[in-house]
């Protein structure tokens, strides 16, 4: 047994502020209150936590009602990754529509909109940007959220997006460390492995991280995948080598290190909650994020007394530990300050609700963000009612399957009566029969990683030339179509701006 340089509450509430968990429902439960009075620090917001900012603000002060200082933290990306929209789709493009734009004052921009929105309704802490370089286009949890294959254009958008998050007060946490973007697995289901060299790694993996801690970046998340030259027995969450050894040591990061969700399949799968976070911790993280599928108190209690009996058995060491909740307690003190700094700022900014400046950026961004290639055969503005034929993939863990995506309901808009269908594995013939004599516009997603979506695609396009082709995801394919829409994302505004193209409106 170790001799605790403290006494039994004081390492409790340590274990309790390491932890950033989840719940259920739009207000917060009894038992979450009770643990924060306790010593928790900090809560995870996911989508089924949110319907309005209004709800979300009232949510936001009741927490802090028990505690001023707690951390608020969510997984707000904008694109496809969106928890203050999860039931209209993002008002912001993702990182992949912004790198194919490539301004990296528009990127801060819609950052520093996307934070203002954050800190109006109590957000202080953004598992957000996503550094990852995507240098695998096979990649089926990355995809659009990376700003792109090249090292330098990755990292310059994400040192972006960090001002523009904490200009405004909002932590931000660059993920996923120490690069998910070469995977062909997804860490929800299993653990992910990058077989690289160091050279490869430094030269490509790491460019955003360095850029990110060179910026201020307040937190980093780690990534449960394999770097093998790295550690080839522990996924960087798990490594010390990798979170202590090179996030810490070599990379020169001070701030806040979260986990990836702990119930990952990744970590959780041979490790389990418990035992991962233990190990999570002495690796070098100061965060255990649970909550996206585990969230309730039972999960909570688990971890703290794993931790607890951790550093009682001396698996542990207390300082560790004791470091680690420090750290936790040193952001939330800093956004505690920006909160009080800003607050007459952030409430006239509410005032001028979808008027002040900037408030439209998300759509401005998404509009520079297309692509529209003409193909063939002659394309003109659509004027009457389409058929809108939904080629629909299975939706990874991340973005989930809740959002809508698409342009069915933004071409409704411009074009009344417009209908639609989804299709997976379907028949072409289903297709035609639905759409009748109206043209087709055809949505996919990611096309280049599904043959049956390609072949569905280029069999419409032989019965109906006429097609028009929207890709609203990785546009890696080659254009088809009449008229071929490139988006780089499926977020509302790209669906919007994508639907503006059809009809020959777009501004």
């Amino acid at each position: 047994m170790t001799t605790l340089l403290h006494g039994s509450d004081t390492l409790t509430r340590d274990a309790l502020t390491v932890l950033q968990p989840g719940f259920v429902g739009t207000t917060a439960p009894d038992w979450l209150l009770r643990r924060i009075g306790e010593g928790l620090s900090s809560v995870g917001l996911f989508g089924r936590n949110i319907v309005s900012p209004e709800q979300l603000t009232a949510l936001t002060a009741q927490l802090r009602a028990e505690r001023d200082d707690v951390l608020v933290a969510i997984d707000e990306e904008g694109g496809d990754v969106t928890r203050l929209e999860v039931k209209q789709g993002s008002s912001f493009p993702g990182n992949y529509a912004l790198g194919s734009v490539d301004d990296v004052e528009l990127t801060r921009a819609v950052a520093r909109e996307l934070g203002r929105r954050l800190a109006r309704c109590g957000v202080d802490l953004n598992w957000a940007p996503s550094a990852d370089v995507n240098s695998n286009a096979e990649n089926p949890v990355i995809g659009v959220r990376s700003f792109g294959p090249d090292p330098d254009l990755v990292a310059r958008h994400t040192v972006a997006y960090v001002d523009g998050l904490q200009g405004v007060g909002v932590a931000a946490c660059t993920k996923h460390f120490p690069g998910h973007g070469d995977t062909n697995v997804d860490s929800h289901d299993a653990l992910p492995r990058i077989d690289v060299d160091l050279a490869t790694l430094h030269a490509r993996e790491l460019v955003p991280f360095r850029a990110a801690v060179a910026a201020g970046t307040k937190a980093v998340m780690s990534a449960h995948i394999l770097l093998s030259a790295l550690d080839p027995h522990h996924p960087a969450t798990l490594s010390p080598q990798i979170l202590t050894g090179l996030l810490r040591q070599e990379l020169g990061f001070e701030g806040l290190i979260v986990t990836d969700g702990m119930e990952m399949q990744a970590v959780a799968a041979t490790y389990g909650i418990e035992r991962g976070s233990v190990l999570a911790i002495a690796a070098g993280a100061d965060a255990i994020c649970v909550g996206g599928g585990l969230c309730d108190e039972d999960t909570v209690l688990q971890l703290r007394d794993a931790l607890v009996n951790a550093v009682r058995t001396g698996e542990l060491p207390e300082e560790r530990l004791a470091d680690a909740a420090a750290r936790v307690r040193a952001l939330a003190s800093w956004t505690q300050a920006h909160r009080a700094r800003g607050a007459e700022s952030v409430s006239g900014a509410a005032v001028q609700e979808g008027t002040a400046p900037g408030a439209d950026i998300g759509l401005v961004a998404a509009r520079r963000a297309l692509k529209v290639t003409r193909g063939e055969h002659p394309h003109t503005p659509m004027t009457t009612a389409p058929y809108v034929a939904s080629f629909t993939p299975v939706a990874n863990f991340a973005v989930g399957d809740e959002t809508p995506w698409g342009i069915a309901a933004e071409l409704e808009r411009l074009l009344p009566g417009t209908e639609t269908g989804s299709y997976a594995y379907s028949s072409v013939d289903a297709v035609l029969d639905a759409a009748g004599e109206r043209r087709v516009v055809a949505v996919v997603r990611d096309a280049h990683r599904h043959p049956w979506m390609t072949e569905a695609l280029d069999a419409l396009i032989k019965a109906r030339p006429d097609t028009v082709v929207v890709e609203m995801g990785l546009n890696e394919a080659e254009p088809r179509g009449a008229l071929h829409i490139a988006t780089h994302g499926a977020a509302r505004v790209c669906g919007r701006a994508a639907a503006e193209a059809v009809v020959g409106t777009g501004a």
